[in-house]
């Protein structure tokens, strides 16, 4: 269902979008479809989007929107995004609430996991 005027889609870039489906699928469970070979969509994943083929990324320390996950096991999150080719950019550290890590998925977008302790 959608609601008026909440947010609904996210768009990033991806300069390898096949090594982009394959972490966020390996790592998060994510199933995509395929429109084309410029453009891949995901679904059910709390917000709704995709990945257009593109030579750039979305970074926090550029202004780019930072979007953040939650897990229920922080290490073991982070320890599947080194197994599928994620790069850690910030280790797990601590924050009033909880503890987080920053990375970069093969395309350089970055994202961020939390969880309210590790």
């Amino acid at each position: 269902m959608h609601e008026h005027e909440k947010l609904n889609y996210v768009e990033f870039a991806a300069e390898n979008l096949p090594a982009t489906k394959q972490f966020f699928s390996q790592v998060f469970n994510w199933h995509f479809s395929d429109y084309g070979d410029q453009y891949i969509a995901f679904e059910g994943q709390g917000l709704n989007g995709g990945f257009y083929y593109a030579p750039l990324k979305s970074t926090f320390e550029r202004g780019g929107a930072l979007l953040v996950f939650y897990s229920n096991n922080i290490v073991e999150t982070m320890d599947k995004v080194i197994a599928y080719n994620g790069e850690i950019i910030e280790p797990i550290f601590e924050f009033p609430g909880g503890c987080r890590f920053h990375f970069l998925e093969p395309s350089g977008n970055e994202f961020a996991v939390w969880s309210e302790n590790q």
